[in-house]
C-alpha cells in the first residue's frame, strides 16, 4: 500500500511517515496543497491522509481534485476540530473515515487498512496463489502451509506481486508501490530484494523474472529464473 500524507506540522507528518513504514506501508508526505496535487499527478496512492487546514489549496480542495479525477482513491480526513458540522461537511466533500488529532498511530493503520479492504472489496482478504497464501492484515505468509518469516519490505513486494494475480510487474512499478518517492529510481534495491524474497519462499521458485519486463508470480516451473 502506498499513502499520501498531507500535512504543514513537518514533526507530525515526519512521524506518521515513519509510523506507516513500521508497518510496511509506503508513505510520502506533502506540507502544502500546492505540493500534493503535484505528487497527485506523477504518482500512483492506493489512500490520501489529508489535513484540512493546509496552506495553499485546502484539504478540502485537494479532497475535490481526488474525487473530481475519478480514481475512487479513498480519503481519510485529519482534523483538530471534533464539531460534528465538521466531520459532516468533510464527508460531503468526499472523505471516507475522519481522524481527530491527537490520534494513536495504530488507530490511523487499522483504519488505512480497513479503507484498503473496502477500495479492493471484490478481492478476498485473504489471497492464494499456486501454493502461496497472504493475509494482508495478519501479515502472514504460508507457503505449502509453511509459516514464511518476511522482512517489511519483502512482505510489500510480495503483496504487490500476488495483488497482480499472475500478471508481470515492472520493477519500476514494484518500486513505486512498496517504497516512496524518495527512493532512487536507478537502484537495485527491487532486484536485490525480489532475490532475496525468492530465497526466503524457496524452492521451486515461485517468482519468475519475466527479461526486460519484471517480475511475476508463477504457478509452475516455467521458467522460474533467478535474475
Amino acid at each position: 500500500m502506498r499513502v499520501l500524507i498531507v500535512e504543514d506540522e513537518p514533526f507530525l507528518a515526519e512521524a506518521i511517515r515513519d509510523g506507516l513504514r513500521l508497518a510496511a506501508i509506503a508513505a510520502d508526505t506533502a506540507g502544502d496543497g500546492d505540493t500534493a496535487l503535484e505528487l497527485l499527478s506523477i504518482n500512483t496512492y492506493d489512500i490520501a491522509v489529508l489535513d484540512r487546514d493546509i496552506p495553499g489549496p485546502s484539504g478540502d480542495e485537494i479532497a475535490e481534485h481526488i474525487v473530481a479525477s475519478g480514481s475512487g482513491m479513498p480519503i481519510l480526513m485529519l482534523t483538530a476540530a471534533d464539531r460534528l458540522d465538521d466531520k459532516a461537511s468533510g464527508f460531503e466533500l468526499g472523505a471516507d473515515d475522519y481522524l481527530t488529532k491527537p490520534f494513536d498511530l495504530r488507530e490511523l493503520v487499522l483504519r488505512l487498512r480497513a479503507l484498503d479492504r473496502r477500495r479492493a472489496h471484490s478481492r478476498p482478504p485473504v489471497r492464494e496463489i499456486a501454493d502461496l497464501r497472504l493475509d494482508p492484515f495478519r501479515r502472514e505468509v504460508f507457503r505449502d502451509g509453511h509459516f514464511v518469516a518476511l522482512t517489511r519490505k519483502q512482505f510489500a513486494v510480495l503483496e504487490v506481486l500476488v495483488a497482480a494475480e499472475g500478471g508481470v510487474v515492472s520493477a519500476e512499478e514494484l518500486l513505486e508501490r512498496a517504497w516512496d518517492e524518495n527512493a532512487d529510481p536507478f537502484t537495485n534495491a527491487v532486484r536485490i530484494t525480489v532475490s532475496a524474497l525468492r530465497k526466503r519462499l524457496g524452492e521451486p521458485w515461485i517468482i519468475a523474472t519475466v527479461a526486460g519486463v519484471g517480475y511475476r508470480i508463477t504457478t509452475g516451473r516455467d521458467g522460474a529464473d533467478r535474475g
